[in-house]
């Protein structure tokens, strides 16, 4: 089989890798079902996680593990879940992606892989603050394309806010082709977009921080 990620690729990322902190968990949910892409991202992982010990590659079946799949909040494949592990213990981080994470939202895959290695958002005290004081559920839905340079900041910052308090927020990357009638149930016409709560409310591009927290909190009520 050809492999996706040539010699030069591989090597950056094992440089880059050689940075992870801590262990890190990816979760992939694939389906026999009408699932496109499930075999390439299956095959993009199976290339990445070999390029640290500090990662472990689990592959699951949305129907065989249906109650692993609904824990998750997972309802659709290809669906990479990156969490945290402890030895045995795995911690979910609210980190999702639903779709093959391929050309500009490969670097999301990195980034994400990274983030929870270092188990630390990044984000600034305020917006801690509150996003840890949340006490009822909030979904961020970022759309995204391959071909889109701004996507990966959307989504790696919905990644950010899930990562302060994933008890009660999940943040997904959606490549908006793939599943193309979540995004029409949306309107999706260009990408990045975020939804948040199911369309309480929006926000098309890449935000700063500060942007994403004032919709959160008009959603939020």
């Amino acid at each position: 089989m050809e492999k996706l990620l040539n010699d030069d690729i591989v090597g950056q990322i094992r440089e880059v890798f050689q940075k992870l902190e801590h262990p890190v968990e990816m979760m992939l949910f694939v389906s026999e079902a009408a699932c496109e892409y499930c075999a390439e991202t299956r095959q993009l992982l199976e290339e990445v996680t070999p390029l640290s010990d500090k990662l472990q590659l689990r592959i699951y079946d949305l129907l065989a593990d249906a109650d692993l799949a609904a824990k998750f909040g997972v309802s659709a494949a290809p669906a990479i879940v990156t969490a945290a592990r402890e030895g045995d213990q795995v911690t979910d981080l609210g980190v999702r992606y639903m779709g093959i994470p391929s050309g500009h939202e490969f670097s999301t895959l990195i980034q994400d892989i990274m983030m929870v290695s270092g188990r630390d958002s990044g984000l600034s005290a305020d917006t801690r603050a509150y996003l840890k004081g949340l006490t009822k559920p909030l979904l961020l839905q970022v759309f995204v394309t391959p071909t889109c340079p701004y996507c990966p900041r959307a989504v790696l910052l919905a990644h950010q806010f899930a990562m302060e308090n994933p008890a009660m927020i999940r943040a997904e990357g959606i490549e908006a082709m793939e599943f193309s009638e979540l995004s029409d149930r949306f309107g999706i016409s260009g990408v990045p977009d975020t939804i948040i709560n199911d369309g309480a409310a929006r926000l098309v591009g890449a935000v700063p921080e500060s942007n994403l927290l004032a919709e959160v909190k008009r959603a939020m009520g």
